[in-house]
């Protein structure tokens, strides 16, 4: 008789193949299904080949190769396919048996089918993985959330497969019940957008202001990826910039500038929206994205709106180093915001985040990774209770010292006429959040005239509303609700 698997895999595309591997590497046997079979075989009959991997070609016979209680994990397309396949196992799996979700599903329908797996007596876990092919294979970030009872069960199988950080320590530890990993990881693919974006408009800034080239760009981020800005998304920027076509010429410089997105960072501005937190960079990277796609549009707006000439003068040295610190401040905003997102997601949710611990799963394996999240760790491991990145003291210090060439580089682009929404919004709300008086209390005042909304006074204690019958005709009915 064969032995039975540690664990089983549903879904034999690009991330499924390279977790399978990663787990047989581990030491664990596996258990493949795909809805076309003709993928088991030629998945087992290439890569899988003399491997300690099982390939089955029905449910039945998937479940009965497997080791109780047990495991298994879902790398198929996020949505209703993930509810077919749970609808499929649930009658041939036992209580205690556990189904994993691995894709980019939103968390509400975590929590959903969290829910719903439980009420059948079995466990649910709904992960972020992060690292594309290459983080699959070689070691990924995962980030699980769902039945804490299935945390033991799996946590062998994730902590041997994920990254490692220089200590050895795993990219992988539990993050919360119900949706808590998939909406860690949502937040993580939104900073992920505000990373790539604030790249871009440094990319844009030297291009379209400075006139340099895929060469002279590729020597700064080469340069860029040594110090404090090291990362992953720096190292493979410096890599495009650098790679050259078949006639010799920069490949980028071809490269239509469209980009596509799958949603993600979408769902975070959303939620950022649902609970109250300016979200306000990301949110601006999901609308760049959505601006590129208008390709046609805005070629044709090019030959009606015009703008100023770009035209760039001054010490170039001294400006890339502005564009650095405009880069890394804009970035520190970022990650305060997604931080924000999670605090408020996990009081909203009764989750029970590590702050620190998160940012020491995305310190290897995941597309955000970078140094600078080691800064992350340390801050959340002096103060649990930061209410925001920017109040801790080394993130205070390294903005204050950045802000000078933060604000060239966002008037240089504003005076000659370059893009940079993700860089200004963050300079925007850093200005927004150290301002003790903001004009709100004129528009609060404006929604009390059109629409009896109320407010609070600054002579009197918070908590109590106020309304004015600004016209003389209004009376002095309030609007029974308050929303700030």
């Amino acid at each position: 008789m064969n032995k039975l698997s540690d664990i089983g895999l549903i879904g034999l595309a690009v991330m499924g193949e390279n977790l399978v591997l990663n787990m047989e590497s581990k030491g664990f046997t596996v258990s493949v299904y795909n809805r076309s079979a003709s993928k088991v075989d030629d998945f087992l009959a290439a890569r899988a080949k003399g491997k300690n991997i099982t390939g089955t070609h029905s449910m039945e016979e998937f479940v009965a190769s497997l080791e109780r209680p047990r495991k298994v994990m879902l790398m198929i397309k996020a949505g209703s396919a993930v509810d077919q396949m749970i609808d499929t196992l649930i009658p041939l799996l036992e209580p205690g048996d556990l189904i994993i979700d691995g894709g980019n599903t939103h968390f509400p329908d975590t929590n959903r089918r969290t829910a719903l797996v439980e009420s059948k007596g079995l466990l649910y876990i709904g992960t972020g993985v992060s690292g594309g092919e290459e983080g699959a294979l070689l070691g990924p970030s995962i980030m699980p959330g769902g039945s804490k009872k299935a945390w033991p069960i799996i946590k062998p199988v994730f902590q041997a497969i994920a990254a490692k950080v220089d200590d050895g320590t795993p990219c992988c530890d539990w993050v919360g019940e119900n949706g808590a990993g998939h909406f860690v990881k949502m937040v993580h693919n939104g900073i992920e957008y505000g990373d790539m974006q604030l790249i871009t408009e440094a990319y844009q800034i030297m291009r379209d202001l400075m006139g340099m080239s895929a060469d002279e760009m590729h020597d700064v981020f080469s340069e860029w990826n040594k110090g404090d800005l090291d990362s992953y998304l720096i190292e493979i920027t410096r890599d495009i910039l650098g790679y050259k076509d078949t006639d010799g010429k920069p490949l980028v410089d071809k490269i239509l500038d469209t980009a596509g997105q799958k949603g993600t960072g979408k769902w975070t501005g959303v939620a950022a929206l649902d609970l109250g937190i300016p979200l306000t960079l990301i949110g601006e990277a999901v609308f760049s994205r959505c601006l590129s796609a208008i390709k046609n549009e805005r070629v044709e707006a090019a030959g009606i709106l015009h703008g100023p000439v770009p035209v760039f003068s001054g010490d170039k040295t001294a400006f890339i180093n502005d564009i650095k610190d405009a880069l890394y401040a804009s970035k520190i905003v970022s990650y305060a915001q997604g931080y924000a997102l999670m605090r408020a997601a996990a009081e909203e949710y009764k989750w029970e985040l590590n702050y620190g611990g998160i940012a020491l799963m995305w310190r290897g394996g995941c597309i955000i990774r970078s140094a600078f999240l080691g800064k992350i760790k340390e801050a959340f491991d002096t103060d649990s209770g930061l209410k925001n990145l920017l109040l801790d003291p080394f993130f205070r210090s390294t903005v204050d010292k950045a802000q000078k060439g933060w604000r060239n580089v966002v008037a240089a682009a504003i005076t000659n006429g370059i893009p940079v929404p993700a860089i200004s919004s963050a300079l925007g709300y850093f200005d927004g959040y150290r301002c003790e008086k903001l004009p709100a209390n004129l528009l609060q005042a404006q929604r009390d005239y059109f629409g009896a909304h109320t407010y609070e006074r600054t002579d009197k204690p918070r908590g109590e509303f106020f309304h004015t019958n600004w016209t003389g005709r209004g009376g002095t009915t309030a609007s029974t609700t308050y929303n700030v």
